[in-house]
């Protein structure tokens, strides 16, 4: 019972089982309205031609007589047993005048509509089915026309044991065609659960099988492809954004507890103790701008803040943090240029504000004096591009996928001013609004890219 209970619970057993359920109870009503349909037909063809076959006689009874009707009835009783037709004229006290049936059936009045029964042929007195209709002549004779229903009841059965066949077959070809529906279907889910099974194992490098077929299981599997790209993606950034923190945090912290340890100490000044505390302020403001970069990436990884949307003037927000930066980049003899056009789009405009401004100041940390950045806006297609172009040494291009990773730096030492998050939360941003961040050496210089979905 256990096993049963468990087979029904399977959901290949129950696809197959409503397959051949629907199946069948829509071939039994196709046949079933088959059967009926034929049965009326032959019945109604059955009745039309009793009732003309006595409308018929009737006349001649009128025309010639009895004596008339009972010779028209002797010339069909030589064919009536090849129509399977049945006659029977009695007087009016139901003596046998003419016919192929002994005798008036009992209890059947004259002109009753019609009946079916059974009685006995007169040519090899066989008790047989008949369908009949009768009528009382104006003379008091009684007048029964009918056919012989055996040939009919040998038809049902045969029909209804075609029928049972038909059924039969149905049944079985819902089985094969509902199994081989649920193993196509399951065999592609199968192979799904199975990936899945060996993501959940740990393995990220796993993706769902394609076969080619672009139907709506490829289509799946491509989604969820994309999906865990994304996904080992992430985790990778998170393993790197972990062991960074442990790396990056550890020495401000240590720096910030010999600060404090040093606080204690009675011997020390209060010039150094001052020099001290100011030490540990800019160690913890440190530690709380590389957590707040953290969580500012966070945020925006997880699309947090899509529903401040908003149509934001790209060729506005540029110009604006240009002239913010221009001192800056004045100081160092770099000359700020704006060139392009772009439409408005839906975005964030603090957050975008924010990642043209790291993408600035990471240009102007490489960039020599007395040279251009170059801030530029272009579309193509679905996207809009800003690109921050700097005229410095470039990246090494083995080094370039990593620019966008947190606590990646090319500085050989990792310092307050350089932590590495600035271009991964540009990055952030940039899938937050549709897009991705992109890299690539000029020559000379870096051209960053924001691409961002319109």
């Amino acid at each position: 019972m256990d096993n049963l209970r468990l087979s029904f619970n399977n959901s290949r057993t129950r696809l197959v089982l409503a397959s051949m359920v629907l199946s069948t109870l829509l071939t039994a009503t196709v046949l079933a309205l088959v059967y009926v349909t034929a049965n009326r037909s032959i019945e109604s063809e059955t009745r039309s031609v009793v009732s003309a076959e006595l409308t018929g006689l009737a006349d001649e009874y009128e025309r010639r007589g009895l004596i008339g009707l009972m010779a028209a009835i002797e010339r069909r009783i030589p064919s009536a047993s090849e129509r399977d037709a049945l006659y029977l004229l009695t007087d009016r006290f139901g003596a046998k005048l003419v016919g192929n049936l002994k005798q008036w059936p009992e209890g059947i009045a004259a002109g009753g509509g019609w009946v079916d029964l059974e009685l006995r042929r007169a040519d090899n007195d066989q008790l047989v089915p008949i369908s009949a209709a009768s009528i009382r002549l104006p003379g008091g004779e009684r007048l029964l026309v009918g056919r012989d229903a055996l040939a009919r009841q040998q038809f049902d059965r045969v029909l209804l044991r075609s029928v049972g066949i038909a059924l039969g077959i149905a049944l079985a070809l819902s089985v094969l065609t509902g199994w081989l529906f649920t193993r196509l279907v399951f065999s592609r889910l199968s192979d799904i659960a199975s990936t899945a099974e060996n993501i959940v194992s740990g393995d990220l490098s796993r993706r769902m099988p394609l076969r080619g077929t672009g139907d709506e299981f490829d289509q799946v599997a491509g989604t969820l492809n994309t999906m865990l790209d994304r996904i080992e993606e992430l985790v990778s950034n998170l393993r790197t954004t972990s062991n960074s923190i442990a790396h990056d945090l550890r020495s401000p912290l240590s720096r910030l507890r010999q600060r404090v340890d040093a606080l204690s100490d009675p011997d020390k000044s209060e010039q150094d103790r001052e020099i001290d505390i100011a030490r540990a302020s800019a160690e913890i403001d440190h530690v709380l701008r590389v957590l707040g970069q953290l969580t500012e990436i966070s945020r925006a990884e997880a699309g947090v803040g899509r529903e401040q949307f908003e149509p934001v003037d790209l060729q506005d927000l540029v110009a604006n943090v240009a002239e913010l930066y221009e001192p800056v980049a004045a100081d160092q003899g770099i000359q700020l240029e704006i060139t392009g056009t772009a439409a408005a789009i839906p975005g964030h405009r603090p957050l975008l504000s924010q990642a043209l401004s790291n993408l600035l100041e990471n240009a102007m940390r490489y960039a020599p004096d007395d040279t251009t950045i170059t801030i530029s806006l272009t579309e193509d297609g679905p996207f809009t591009f800003l690109s921050v172009r700097d005229r410095g040494p470039g990246v090494p291009q083995e080094d370039l996928p990593r620019l966008q990773m947190p606590f990646v730096t090319l500085d050989p030492a990792r310092t307050e001013r350089n932590s590495g998050l600035g271009l991964a939360l540009v990055a952030a941003i940039s899938h937050m609004h549709g897009g991705a961040f992109e890299a690539h050496n000029c020559d000379p210089g870096l051209d960053a890219t924001i691409k961002l979905a319109r």
